[in-house]
């Protein structure tokens, strides 16, 4: 690819639609000092200086898609909550739509609370309901899918499954037969739960522990050979299209029906993993959806995973700095 050919790829995000499934949540920070120890138990008291809510879960995801112009639209399950208002409420101030959410009064908004102090990570409370969504709301979610996905020409549909009990077997199935019959690329970023129910679908990603447990093999991440042959024989149970298995510093293997690569990691200086695989899946989405191989997917979207480690904290990928590396990199591949 010349430098121009990466130019107009990344110009062509702006005329994309995303669908983002998955499991919604609010990362909830809380800053503060640290004095003293409590005298009721041996436990830091902690003053507080700051709080703020941010998008998280599949959320984040339609935050990479939206920071590399495309347009996203999340269908999801929320709470009739005060956390769930909150979602509307940072999605609306992040100018994302809230139109595939459906919300549900006998069901919570899933929070993640971190408390930190001096930059260390002291505690993190979840607030949340893990169980499987009920039929009932299993075909309003299906109902939802169905709409934005004629409404908004979706380009890519992405599954983030965080197993909070969003995505079931029956949406699966019912979108992977919408996706087929459309012909709109599928994408899968897995959890244990659901892990073996994806089907004939166009990429895979676990990342290498979420593929040990859930192919249920016990391999070490410097045998190539043997994550090679388990990936190959996996891809052709399942019918998925292309597996990508990340191995964070040991890089990634793409595995297709013809080809295979193991691809290094870029070489960072890493702050933060947090948010990593949300951009990969999210970079990936956009790749398929404007025609590339999965192996240039591979390169660029490994690329952007590295980038986002530089920062503390999640942080959406920076566009304009994917491109120029990009273009370092990749011009004339």
């Amino acid at each position: 690819m010349t430098k121009d050919d990466l130019v107009s790829l990344f110009q062509s995000f702006q005329d994309k639609h995303i669908l983002v499934i998955g499991d919604v949540m609010i990362d909830a920070y809380l800053w503060g000092d640290v004095t003293r120890i409590s005298p009721e138990a041996p436990v830091p008291i902690v003053s507080t200086t700051s709080r703020e809510n941010r998008l998280g879960g599949a959320a984040n995801v339609a935050l990479n898609i939206q920071a590399l112009g495309a347009t996203p639209i999340i269908c999801s399950v929320v709470g009739d909550d005060a956390a769930g208002a909150t979602m509307h409420q940072l999605l609306k101030t992040n100018n994302l739509t809230d139109d595939g959410l459906v919300v549900c009064d006998s069901r919570k908004t899933t929070i993640k609370t971190r408390i930190i102090s001096h930059h260390q990570h002291l505690l993190r409370v979840d607030e949340e309901e893990d169980t499987p969504i009920s039929e009932h709301l299993e075909e309003r979610l299906k109902s939802q899918i169905s709409r934005v996905i004629t409404k908004y020409k979706i380009d890519a549909i992405i599954f983030e499954d965080y197993d909070k009990g969003v995505i079931t077997s029956s949406v699966i199935d019912f979108t992977a037969s919408l996706a087929n019959e459309k012909a709109i690329p599928s994408l899968v970023d897995p959890k244990k739960r659901n892990f073996g129910a994806y089907k004939s679908m166009s990429f895979f990603k676990p990342n290498f522990k979420e593929f040990k447990e859930g192919v249920k093999i016990d391999v070490n991440v410097l045998d190539q050979q043997k994550i090679l042959l388990a990936t190959q024989k996996y891809r052709q149970e399942k019918q998925l299209e292309v597996i990508m298995v990340t191995m964070a510093e040991k890089g990634v293997l793409v595995v297709d029906a013809h080809n295979h690569s193991f691809i290094p990691a870029e070489v960072r200086d890493i702050a933060d993993v947090s948010g990593a695989g949300d951009t990969v899946i999210s970079v990936s989405a956009l790749g398929l959806a404007c025609g590339l191989s999965p192996f240039i997917v591979a390169r660029i979207a490994n690329m952007a995973g590295g980038l986002v480690c530089e920062h503390s904290g999640v942080v959406p990928i920076n566009k304009q700095v994917l491109l120029a590396e990009c273009v370092l990199k990749l011009a004339n591949y």
